[in-house]
């Protein structure tokens, strides 16, 4: 009996990314697309010389409070399954990946700093990869960039997460704005599930949407 469970589970699934395979995605316009590049560039500079002040106080903060270095970088996998420097607010211990072992962030984590816990709960932290908008490697709107180790475990999950490879990776998505962090695998093929349909329905009217729905709820204090 369970292994019939577990075959229909698993034939289910195949069918969900066949499907997804063979859906023809709709693609913006080349004037939106440079539009999109456009309002990016500009946005990300005026960004960076309006949060100037911001930048300069939180780096502050970080080194006074352990005396670690205040940008943390990490490898992440972007625009056309390219690797790329990925910049934020270190918010974790200097040593928190000591063992090699790439592990997400949970809720209420013990490796959270006490300035990175307040930056990571109100998305500063996030305010480097203005620098990575900036160099065409990100977009404003689109997919969480992730890692190769956790890139290769949702790939064998559900292959269809090679499809996102066709968007620039964003700092705010519908998928971060509606589930949140993600701290399982559970999350990651939610989080996966939502990005396709933005994939399928992306336009600068919808981009504009999420940006300002992302920024509002930041500013209201919304947990998300």
């Amino acid at each position: 009996m369970k292994n019939e469970s577990t075959d229909a589970i698993a034939k289910t699934l195949e069918a969900n990314v066949t499907a997804e395979r063979s859906y023809n995605y709709r693609s913006m316009s080349v004037a939106a697309c440079r539009t999109k590049r456009v309002f990016d560039f500009l946005g990300s500079l005026l960004g960076m010389v309006v949060f100037s002040p911001a930048y300069l106080a939180i780096y502050c903060l970080i080194k006074w409070e352990d005396g670690g270095p205040a940008i943390f970088k990490q490898e992440r996998i972007g625009y056309g399954g390219k690797p790329f420097t990925l910049y934020k607010f270190r918010s974790m211990t200097v040593q928190s990946e000591s063992d090699g072992k790439p592990a997400l962030c949970q809720k209420n984590d013990k490796r959270l700093t006490k300035i990175g816990g307040f930056l990571r709960e109100h998305h500063l932290d996030e305010l480097p990869q203005l620098w990575n908008i900036l160099k065409g490697e990100m977009s404003f709107v689109g997919p969480r960039p992730e890692r190769k180790f956790f890139v290769d475990k949702i790939t064998a999950i559900n292959p269809n997460y090679e499809l996102l490879y066709q968007l620039r990776p964003g700092v705010f998505s519908p998928a971060t704005l509606y589930n949140g962090y993600t701290d399982t695998m559970e999350k990651m093929l939610e989080r996966l599930r939502m990005d396709l349909k933005y994939m399928r329905e992306r336009s600068l009217w919808l981009d504009c949407k999420i940006i300002f729905l992302t920024v509002s709820s930041i500013l209201t204090g919304k947990k998300f």
